[in-house]
């Protein structure tokens, strides 16, 4: 049986421990941040998306309009300071292992979201229409109205 509490009031506490005591031997119990939600992701694959249309890329030597998978490869491991691995792939190629951004806590991931908008300034990337990311990222409560900025 799985069971998920949300450490947001002390009741939620009381019935965590509770099901703790009452855990089977062998249990396993795992506590972490909470996960990105559905309106930051919607306003990454958004962000993603203008990469893709408005700028080239080097690929095996040539400039190219990457789509957004690969442009959430390429920023998710510059987030991480490039620290991914890379692997053989099966003809002698390179593949990159990035990291996975569902498995991001809600805070890593506004940061996240932030580092894309900073890169997409310096790259000169329009992040269109403003309008639609400002409301999906108030959404996802990560939009500051009064300054105009994505907030962790």
């Amino acid at each position: 049986m799985r069971q998920v509490f949300c450490m947001v009031h002390q009741e939620a506490r009381i019935r965590a421990a509770e099901a703790v005591y009452m855990a089977r031997e062998g249990s396993q119990v795992v506590i972490s941040d909470k996960t990105r939600n559905t309106e930051q992701n919607a306003l990454m694959w958004l962000w993603l998306t203008a990469f893709s249309k408005q700028l080239q890329w080097p690929v095996n030597g040539q400039l190219t309009y990457l789509q957004p998978d690969d442009w959430k490869n390429i920023l998710s491991a510059a987030f991480r300071q490039e620290s991914v691995r890379l692997a053989q792939g099966l003809d002698g190629g390179v593949i990159m292992l990035g990291c996975r951004t569902s498995q991001m806590g809600k805070r890593e991931f506004a940061e996240f979201v932030t580092f894309i908008e900073a890169i997409a300034a310096d790259k000169e990337v329009y992040l269109d229409p403003l309008e639609e990311i400002s409301a999906v990222s108030q959404r996802a409560g990560l939009y500051d109205p009064d300054t105009g900025s994505v907030q962790p």
